[in-house]
């Protein structure tokens, strides 16, 4: 995908270190939005730094529950697209993803929050545009509709079918259960197409479950 603002960085510009949010279960993909709630100290200091440099932050699952978890190899940066202090001292923001990083080495940091070297090379690609067929897209579009129909939401179908199909995951992925297994697979696929179609097989292998029971 390329960047839909131009406020986003060119992939040549993207930094050298990048600070880190290891958090379970929260997923990023390029061009999807994340909000977050930032209390903790090491946090607000990060979510501070990084507005006063790039406006970058790599989010990252952990391995485990610890303190100082071992990180999955595979994240995605996204720049922070709003910025709000409250006046109980939290930090109201949202995520858009840009592009996904390898771990390859951590740094010491001062600040209290994690640092590491990220590299790029590989993932040049979440700047390209791809033509998703449209076989793909519907196939996709009628796994949605089966898995959100056992659920409260209400969707205008028809509105939905005007978004493209990366604009489609990446507004719906957030609100279906997943794993957080399931979510780094989706993460590390190659393109938005080979994405759209593996959560098309896991919608479908739910519906399968359900209807068997």
């Amino acid at each position: 995908m390329k960047p839909f603002s131009p406020f986003m960085q060119a992939f040549d510009k993207l930094p050298n270190t990048l600070p880190i949010f290891p958090l379970n279960n929260a997923v990023v993909m390029p061009g999807s939005h994340l909000p977050l709630n930032i209390f903790e100290p090491r946090y607000l200091n990060m979510f501070q730094d990084a507005m006063e440099s790039h406006r970058l932050i790599g989010m990252i699952q952990p391995r485990d529950d610890s303190a100082n978890s071992e990180l999955f190899d595979i994240g995605c940066a996204a720049r922070i697209t709003r910025y709000e202090e409250t006046i109980d001292g939290r930090l109201e923001v949202s995520l858009t993803g840009l592009c996904r990083f390898e771990f390859t080495e951590e740094l010491t940091s001062t600040r209290g929050y994690r640092l590491i070297i990220p590299s790029w090379d590989k993932y040049k690609i979440d700047y390209s545009d791809e033509d998703i067929k449209e076989d793909s897209h519907q196939s996709f579009i009628n796994a949605l509709k089966l898995y959100f129909n056992k659920t409260d939401f209400d969707l205008d179908w028809k509105a939905m079918k005007k978004l493209s199909p990366e604009n489609l995951f990446n507004s719906l992925y957030y609100f279906i259960e997943l794993s957080p297994t399931d979510k780094q697979m989706l993460l590390e696929i190659d393109t938005s197409t080979q994405r759209i179609k593996a959560l098309t097989a896991i919608l479908s292998m739910d519906m399968d479950e359900i209807i068997r029971h």
